[in-house]
């Protein structure tokens, strides 16, 4: 099966709990101006297997909204290309749980050479319905493997998942601005990321932390998003995104780090 994704003007994502759950896999993607992307190789990468961050997120009066957890499963062989294996779930929390039930999985294979997205799935359990969709990313036509559907995307286009990772992999000390295709599981956009403060103090876990700070912004059919993000890394070698803020329609919404290992 064929799929093409949408290129229609700009706006949100369908669903405002799935916004959410997506605001800590960062929309980014990067061809980078100015550098190679081979500045990035899959040795010097900035995270391993085995790696698992946790995050908390807040929104509207919701302290505590959703838990989210992303986690560098494996490195394994896709269909005889080398691929990262990244996962990222969600879950609703006491008291907004009782309202709005999410229960959300969505797993990334990544070329280990590039970052660049093969395949892209999501295991959505949102208010009781269920929607499992596995998705192939492919810039010629090719026939699915598998139970996946094929869907054509530019060169260089990876999923939210593959993108944060790659964003970690930026050296942001030396690059200002680097813009590629990213692919949701519904539409390609075009990511614009930009350092903003290559030092920023933010409060994280009751503690004042200098990080470096960038902003993100999506484009769609040459209209630009109404989502505004920002995320800061850590100044450490492991990049880690401390923290994720996201202006959409519906409000702030915050992601915090609240362990790794």
């Amino acid at each position: 099966m064929l799929r093409e994704p949408k290129f229609g003007r700009a706006g949100d994502f369908s669903s405002p709990v799935f916004i959410a759950v997506l605001l800590v896999m960062i929309l980014g993607a990067p061809e980078l101006r100015g550098q190679s992307e081979k500045t990035s190789p899959a040795g010097s990468v900035p995270f391993a297997v085995g790696e698992v961050l946790d995050y908390r997120l807040s929104w509207s009066v919701f302290s505590n909204a959703a838990a989210v957890q992303l986690a560098v499963v494996e490195k394994r062989d896709l269909f005889g290309i080398p691929a990262w294996h990244f996962r990222a779930s969600a879950h609703t929390q006491v008291p907004l749980r009782s309202v709005a039930e999410i229960d959300d999985q969505f797993d990334s294979y990544a070329e280990i050479a590039t970052l660049e997205s093969r395949q892209y799935e999501s295991y959505l359990n949102e208010l009781g319905e269920k929607q499992n969709t596995v998705l192939q990313l492919a810039a010629a036509r090719q026939a699915a493997r598998g139970r996946a559907s094929v869907v054509l995307v530019k060169p260089h286009t990876r999923d939210p998942l593959a993108a944060l990772y790659m964003l970690r992999a930026v050296d942001w000390q030396r690059t200002a601005e680097i813009r590629g295709p990213v692919y949701d599981g519904e539409d390609l956009y075009e990511m614009r990321a930009r350092l903003e403060l290559p030092n920023d103090t933010l409060r994280v876990a009751g503690q004042n932390v200098t990080a470096t700070k960038i902003a993100v912004v999506l484009f769609r059919g040459g209209y630009e998003s109404r989502t505004r993000c920002w995320i800061w890394l850590s100044q450490d070698a492991a990049r880690v995104p401390l923290v994720i803020l996201a202006q959409v329609p519906y409000g702030s919404v915050r992601a915090e780090l609240v362990s790794r290992r």
